[in-house]
């Protein structure tokens, strides 16, 4: 009867450990917010090689009802994806709005350009003094090799010249992506993608 007893007491004591053990960090936990502020005129090296490798664009697995050629950006894991079908999805690396900056929603790619001008919102410029009113397009430009812009708001999915920041919450709500990064996706959807902007993780 004792070794009954002790042995009820054993499996209680691991089913209670079992159910106690802590649960696996998720790979993808997003960074904390860079305090970086635009560099009009820094030139970024060429390449995805100062950006972690976990934001290299890459093919992956990604369960979606959406129809190829949809864009899903997840802001939680930095992470930009252009569905392919049955279940495929590339994968690319971004930097997104830091805290007061994020969004979600449902848009369209309205318009798309190569080596864009850049012309900072007057709110910008209000945190950003220094800040040229406008720029022309080039390598030193912080909106990078290309643009694609985002229904009739001001954000836009574009380039940059910091790739450093790739991976984290930085922009003022644009979404950022390294510039070879970003010429691939500009050359695979038109205009008129959906694109599906994700703030809070889905379960």
């Amino acid at each position: 009867m004792g070794m009954q007893r002790t042995f009820v007491v054993l499996v209680a004591l691991a089913a209670g450990l079992q159910s106690a053990s802590p649960q696996p960090i998720s790979l993808f936990a997003p960074k904390k917010e860079m305090m970086i502020d635009d560099q009009p005129g820094h030139i970024a090296p060429v390449g995805e090689t100062e950006v972690d490798p976990i934001y290299r664009r890459q093919p992956v697995f990604y369960r979606t009802s959406e129809p190829p050629g949809t864009i899903v950006i997840d802001t939680q894991s930095r992470f930009l994806y252009l569905i392919q079908g049955n279940q495929r999805a590339m994968r690319y690396g971004i930097g997104v709005g830091r805290e007061g900056f994020q969004w979600s929603g449902l848009v369209k790619i309205t318009r798309k350009a190569e080596w864009p001008d850049w012309t900072p919102p007057e709110e910008m410029i209000a945190r950003q003094p220094y800040l040229p009113r406008w720029m022309a397009g080039g390598p030193g430009n912080p909106l990078g090799a290309r643009a694609m812009y985002l229904g009739a708001t001001v954000y836009r999915i574009h380039g940059t010249n910091q790739p450093q920041t790739i991976g984290s919450a930085v922009s003022s709500g644009c979404f950022r992506l390294v510039n070879d990064a970003v010429v691939d996706l500009y050359d695979r959807v038109p205009v008129g993608t959906k694109v599906i902007i994700r703030h809070q993780p889905v379960l």
